[in-house]
């Protein structure tokens, strides 16, 4: 994978991480903010060990992953670390992006949540050959898809599959440092219910978090809860056009019409913040 700093001053910054591999983009990183002045440290490569591995859903795995170096792996809430496995000759071949789906909570251990990938050398390995116990390179924290500071506006946190992953850092960052915030709106969209990562945890923090409404939407099922796709129900929620942020995370598809959805609104470019998995 190779990283592109890409700037536009009227615009956005935008960082981009993206794994090449027999022109198939197995994981894409892709995070854009409102602009600022934003300078990350370089990370150093380092190494952590596999604590513990959860299977989710058929296609779905939840890492734990501590940093034996560090007292404290600190990290903001919504960034994501990358791994250097043992997949290609190439560094940029080897290198595959995952958002961090824990928080931030003063130990050595964060967790990912990674879906296996078709075709793709990085989530095979991972899947096949990652056992309690593995050792694994990985540098990190890295990226700018984090939370406003502060939080004036509406959020309409807007994601598919794993991308819900930097949106539960985020709430519970939220909850535990009680940030002061507007309304939340997580609007989750899957193909079934068996697919819904986290959905109790979800459903726990709506009762927790004031103003936090977590809207799961299945594409391919009937269930007793919403139906469809994710559009119709952040244009239901916004119609008022509100002073909000939409922060997008999950697949290509998904972002490009939402994107052009919020847009007709009435919403500006700024108020859309993306990390675009692929």
């Amino acid at each position: 994978m190779e990283m592109f700093l890409l700037e536009n001053s009227d615009f956005f910054n935008a960082n981009l991480c993206a794994s090449p591999e027999n022109n198939h983009l197995e994981n894409i990183v892709l995070c854009f903010t409102l602009p600022k002045i934003y300078r990350m440290a370089v990370q150093p490569w380092r190494k952590c060990i596999v604590t513990r591995i959860q299977e989710e859903t058929y296609n779905t795995k939840r890492f734990w992953i501590a940093v034996p170096e560090l007292k404290s792996f600190d990290f903001e809430a919504g960034q994501f670390v990358t791994l250097d496995l043992p997949i290609h000759e190439k560094p940029n071949k080897r290198w595959r992006s995952y958002s961090i789906a824990s928080w931030p909570n003063g130990t050595n251990e964060f967790e990912l949540v990674i879906v296996l990938m078709e075709g793709g050398a990085g989530t095979q390995y991972l899947f096949d050959q990652v056992k309690v116990g593995s050792e694994l390179i990985f540098r990190g924290p890295q990226g700018v898809f984090v939370l406003p500071d502060p939080i004036e506006k509406d959020l309409f946190f807007i994601c598919t599959g794993t991308g819900i992953a930097p949106f539960r850092s985020m709430l519970h960052y939220i909850t535990e440092h009680n940030v002061p915030h507007k309304k939340i709106y997580l609007i989750f969209g899957t193909r079934t219910k068996a697919n819904l990562l986290y959905h109790d945890e979800m459903r726990s923090l709506a009762e927790i978090i004031e103003d936090f409404h977590y809207i799961p939407t299945l594409s391919r099922e009937e269930w007793e809860g919403k139906t469809g796709y994710v559009h119709d129900i952040y244009e239901e929620f916004a119609k008022e056009k509100q002073p909000a942020d939409f922060m997008l995370c999950g697949w290509k598809n998904m972002i490009d019409e939402a994107k052009k959805r919020i847009s007709q609104l009435g919403y500006d470019r700024k108020s859309v913040h993306q990390e675009l998995y692929g």
